[in-house]
């Protein structure tokens, strides 16, 4: 597996882990050493796993939470670092969103997500 694909999987297991409502999952997903941040559309910056694990335990619990469909994925890695960009459609809305991955311990984990509306002009 190439590392582009690598960070690939890593970023498909997110939007699974979401899309099935896991929080375990959801946590896996994420780096335990580094400090990680969040940003969901229309909220505040969420900074270090308590407040960004709390933030996805009260998402993935909203029975009324859509699908969230990735799309376009574009892959940059740099040494231990990779970001991906990328669309989501939730409910038929587009959203530009980016996710930025570091390696620990061998595994590409999730340190930052950031997902915001698209102006449709």
């Amino acid at each position: 597996m190439t590392e582009d694909e690598a960070v690939l999987h890593a970023n498909e297991a997110f939007y699974a882990a979401l899309n099935a409502k896991d929080i375990v999952a959801m946590e896996a997903v994420w780096a335990r050493d580094a400090p990680i941040a969040c940003i969901h559309p229309g909220w505040n910056v969420l900074a270090g796993s308590e407040q960004v694990m709390a933030s996805w335990r009260a998402i993935l619990a909203n029975p009324n939470q859509p699908r969230v469909v990735s799309g376009g994925e574009r892959v940059q890695v740099e040494g231990e670092v990779a970001v991906v960009i990328c669309r989501e459609m939730v409910d038929g809305a587009p959203l530009a969103a980016t996710n930025v991955f570091v390696r620990e311990t061998g595994a590409w984990r999730m340190l930052h997500h950031h997902s915001s509306a698209i102006a449709l002009v």
